[in-house]
């Protein structure tokens, strides 16, 4: 006869062993994902942190961005920013018409830029542009604040404006420091709005600036083309080793909803979320087949709105790039007009906060990139897997759904199309212990987000104070679950789509 205390633990261990069975259930209609804890193989370089792209030089000097570039710094880990117009009359840089100044340029806003950047611990990533109206052909401009996107009336006075501001910067900064930076001539000049010349006229423009710069110290880095759309990398390239211009590092631009007929030179009907890491491909093809194999590949901008896109996009251009800049990380942005809401339904733009510093989901994905270690574990599947300094691990693991990304202008759409579903992962850590415990955290459209408590407020375009705080604090990513691993040393994750998480344990592993 079975006493109570016998009869309660046949119970018990029936019930283990049926939510074994359920979990080997879930486990078998799972996507698989494997990390194996004794394969190195190699360091995984964050090239995510290398840059940040933000607007316009004078919006920098506004508390409300210098709250989210401290975020970005703190959280993220970000070491350098991009922004356009640095030279634009609104900076006072050289306005056509100076009377205070009418024959040198004045730095007293750019000094207050950079200062500003170093204040919080960030370097500049300077994209030399627009022109000073008084250097400029013409009167034609772009974007809110006017920048002259014209090219220069003379290029030997360019070319002594370069070395003028380079030898200032040298002078307030110190040597050991401005070689630490990178120098970007103009911005997506294959594009009207932004370069009213030819090609021809902007190569000529990148052998002018190049020597300028070398000629005032020899080790600071320049390049280009910083094109849009992965253009003009071979002709650029062509060029600068026929005219013996130096190249630091090729920059350029490409964005998911770019037109494949352009990026790919063909007719392709590629998902979004591979455009991107091949035009990466294509251009680290292209420089290594020039004169200038080997020369480090920055995308000066990208971008995503889709947490999963992010950490696949990145994770498919470790090999092929050295640097990655997200455009734009600030919700104080006006590039083109002043926004008339802090948060809007449908395609959600590309910064990685709302206005009034609030987080989105693609700021707090790269804030659990930044928790990811410096030696990456071989994984399958969708994951980025890594060892922490202090002996831990740290995996980074998406439910990659099909998301629509702007072409144009981010944030006009108010629909949002995702093609996904909820997924299960099953993550097998070989090596692990059986019941070790893990740490999950996890963001995506509903957690990490903004949304829901906007949604619930009634969707206000003008959110009030106590709104302001309560939307900045629902969009902090929570606290993470703790889930041990099963006796194959594994766990079962659901995601919904677009979703990731990050998988942390302790050195016991």
């Amino acid at each position: 006869m079975w006493t109570r205390r016998e009869f309660a633990g046949i119970g018990a261990s029936a019930l283990a062993f049926g939510a074994a069975i359920q979990q080997g259930i879930a486990a078998f209609d799972a996507e698989k994902i494997v990390v194996d804890l004794f394969k190195e193989i190699g360091p995984l370089d964050p090239i995510w942190k290398r840059c940040g792209g933000s607007d316009r030089a004078e919006i920098t000097m506004r508390d409300e961005w210098r709250r989210d570039a401290r975020r970005m710094k703190s959280e993220v880990g970000l070491e350098r920013v991009r922004f356009h117009g640095v030279f634009d009359d609104e900076m006072g840089v050289w306005p056509k018409f100076n009377l205070a100044s009418p024959t040198q340029p004045n730095f007293v806003n750019v000094d207050s830029v950079y200062d500003g950047l170093l204040d919080l611990e960030l370097r500049p990533f300077i994209e030399m542009s627009f022109i000073p109206s008084k250097l400029g052909s013409g009167a034609q401009t772009f974007g809110l604040y006017k920048g002259n996107i014209t090219p220069p009336k003379s290029l030997d006075d360019w070319g002594g404006f370069v070395r003028t501001f380079a030898q200032h910067l040298l002078d307030r900064y110190g040597t050991d420091e401005v070689r630490q930076w990178y120098f970007e001539v103009w911005n997506e000049a294959n594009l009207s709005f932004f370069w009213t010349g030819t090609q021809a006229q902007y190569f000529d423009l990148y052998r002018a600036t190049a020597a300028a710069l070398k000629s005032v110290d020899a080790s600071l880095k320049v390049g280009g083309p910083s094109t849009s759309a992965v253009q003009w990398i071979a002709e650029f390239l062509d060029f600068c080793n026929k005219a013996g211009s130096a190249v630091d590092f090729v920059s350029t631009h490409v964005y998911a909803g770019d037109e494949q007929k352009m990026v790919f030179g063909r007719d392709v009907h590629m998902s979004h979320n591979e455009v991107i890491p091949a035009a990466v491909k294509q251009v680290r093809g292209q420089i290594d087949a020039s004169k200038f194999k080997g020369t480090e590949l920055w995308l000066s901008e990208w971008s995503s709105d889709s947490p999963a896109m992010i950490c696949h996009v990145i994770s498919h251009c470790l090999a092929n790039c050295q640097g990655m800049s997200h455009w734009e990380f600030s919700g104080t942005y006006e590039e083109i007009l002043v926004p008339n809401a802090v948060l809007t339904d449908g395609d959600a733009g590309w910064s990685l906060f709302a206005p009034r510093n609030i987080p989105k989901p693609g700021f707090n994905t790269y804030k659990l990139m930044n928790r990811l270690g410096a030696r990456r574990l071989r994984a399958t599947g969708p994951a980025l897997a890594s060892r922490t300094v202090d002996g831990g691990i740290a995996v980074l693991v998406w439910n990659l759904a099909e998301v629509t990304q702007a072409r144009g202008i981010p944030g006009v759409s108010r629909v949002r199309k995702v093609i996904g579903e909820v997924k299960k992962l099953a993550v097998s850590f070989r090596g692990a212990k059986p019941g070790q415990a893990v740490k999950v955290s996890y963001v995506d459209q509903e957690r990490g987000s903004p949304m829901p408590t906007w949604h619930a407020m009634g969707r206000p375009q003008y959110p009030t104070r106590t709104q302001l705080a309560e939307l900045r604090t629902a969009a902090e990513i929570a606290a993470p679950v703790t889930i041990k691993l099963d006796a194959r040393g594994s766990l079962t994750l659901e995601l919904p789509p677009e979703g990731i998480a990050l998988l942390e344990m302790g050195r016991e592993a």
